[in-house]
């Protein structure tokens, strides 16, 4: 008997977390987010616990599990709609190599050592940091690498404005400020909250307006 309580509630949690995910989207487990992460593992545990706590109603873990799935859900949209929400969750991209020269400061900001780029660089059959123009720590903990002998070399484009707001760490990385960025705008007649996403390359500022999307 308790072998088939086992195997019932097995069966069910495999229905229920698989249908579950399905509504939380289509993503890789090295892209999952803060919250994604979080929620995947407390789901598990839950599913864990009854599982093998067979005295105990099956509804005291689907319960708490729904809740995350719609704290998730919740979560998914407000960062959607807000820039800051999603910077706070899921951070942002580090560019860890900028135009062949390590960014020591981001590297400390971001506890990522020398050990571990190297490591992330064979990964991808590079040798050596100086085969490299750019390299982007993703939010996922993934290295994106430019080479230099690739065809995009010297091309990388800076993500400078998301959703109305201005990247700090970009204007940094470019050597421009906010003043900069206004008179720009105000020369293409486009004002910040109306931009969609804007990047920086090769000294100039690409602009995509919520209307371009529109159409």
């Amino acid at each position: 008997m308790d072998y088939f309580i086992v195997m019932y509630r097995t069966l069910l949690f495999y229905i229920i977390i698989t249908v579950i995910y399905r509504f939380m989207g289509k993503r890789e487990i090295g892209q999952l987010g803060i919250v994604d992460l979080i929620v995947s593992i407390l789901i598990a545990e839950l599913a864990a616990i009854s599982i093998d706590k067979r005295e105990e109603s099956i509804f005291l873990s689907i319960f708490p599990i729904l809740l995350l799935v719609g704290i998730q859900i919740v979560m998914s949209f407000i960062s959607l709609k807000s820039s800051k929400i999603r910077n706070i969750f899921d951070g942002n991209p580090s560019v860890i190599i900028n135009d062949g020269n390590l960014n020591f400061n981001e590297m400390v900001k971001q506890r990522y050592n020398l050990e571990d780029l190297l490591t992330q660089l064979r990964e991808k059959n590079i040798r050596s940091i100086e085969e490299v123009d750019y390299a982007v720590l993703e939010t996922s903990g993934k290295l994106s690498v430019f080479k230099k002998d690739s065809k995009e070399y010297g091309q990388y484009p800076l993500p400078l404005i998301l959703d109305g707001v201005i990247d700090e760490d970009t204007l940094r990385q470019i050597n421009k400020n906010r003043k900069w960025v206004y008179s720009v705008l105000k020369k293409d007649n486009v004002k910040l909250e109306d931009v969609f996403y804007a990047f920086y390359r090769k000294d100039k500022l690409y602009i995509i307006k919520d209307n371009d999307l529109r159409k």
